[in-house]
């Protein structure tokens, strides 16, 4: 058994007083270690959350997560924060670098809450930026990249600290097409090196082709039929 990840009946509602939204109504999936999964739908059935639930940035509402079959959600809040730092990378359409650090404080950040100390944690970003292929840019701000530049640095702060799997929201929405896919191409790349497993929210059908595998989110349940929405 390759499995890594598995949702059980995940539901998750959101309540203004007593009217309550549902957005996700009961996912079981399983995600196999190495594998790059592409989830499509069209806006609003509830991809982004159910990205959320699977990282631990939110809480479902019933149902379960489990990670190597360790239910995530039984984790004290200091078990949880220590999970989403070494066990999970994210990646975001908008890059939510941090302004005022420079590209390789950006990557080395996650290593220090980890607990590396600076001397190794800008070692380990400057490897990670010159493999993306940012090595001239290492002092440069955000606000000096370019979208692609920002989404590689982006990219090598999810990989810091070598999770087992990186979910990524849209990375290539915020992108033209040409620097869309040499981002393709360097998430393709982490899959084949270091064996990563990715989880990969989409509107792109380049992308979605490109998957081990492709679910569809229907008015917050999965659908049987993919029928993809190329913007």
């Amino acid at each position: 058994m390759n499995n890594l990840i598995r949702t059980v009946d995940l539901h998750k509602s959101y309540f203004e007083g007593a009217k309550e939204l549902r957005v996700l109504k009961g996912i079981d999936i399983e995600v196999d270690k190495g594998e790059i999964l592409a989830i499509v739908g069209a806006s609003g059935v509830g991809k982004s959350t159910l990205l959320h639930l699977i990282g631990g940035l939110d809480r479902p509402t019933q149902g379960k997560v489990y990670y190597e079959n360790q239910d995530i959600f039984e984790y004290n809040d200091r078990e949880l924060d220590r999970f989403r730092n070494l066990g999970v990378g994210f990646v975001f359409q908008f890059h939510h670098l941090l302004p005022e650090f420079t590209a390789i404080e950006n990557v080395a950040l996650g290593a220090l809450i980890s607990g590396k100390n600076v001397h190794d944690a800008r070692a380990d970003a400057g490897e990670l930026l010159d493999y993306v292929g940012l090595s001239e840019r290492l002092e440069h701000h955000p606000s000096e990249l370019s979208g692609g530049e920002r989404q590689r640095v982006a990219i090598a702060r999810a990989i810091i600290n070598q999770p087992k799997v990186v979910l990524a929201d849209e990375p290539t929405g915020n992108l033209d097409r040409k620097t869309s896919a040499a981002v393709l191409d360097l998430l393709w790349d982490l899959n084949d090196r270091f064996e990563q497993t990715f989880i990969v929210v989409t509107h792109n059908q380049a992308l979605a082709q490109r998957a081990d595998r492709v679910i569809q989110l229907v008015d917050g349940k999965l659908s049987d039929q993919i029928q993809m929405l190329d913007i």
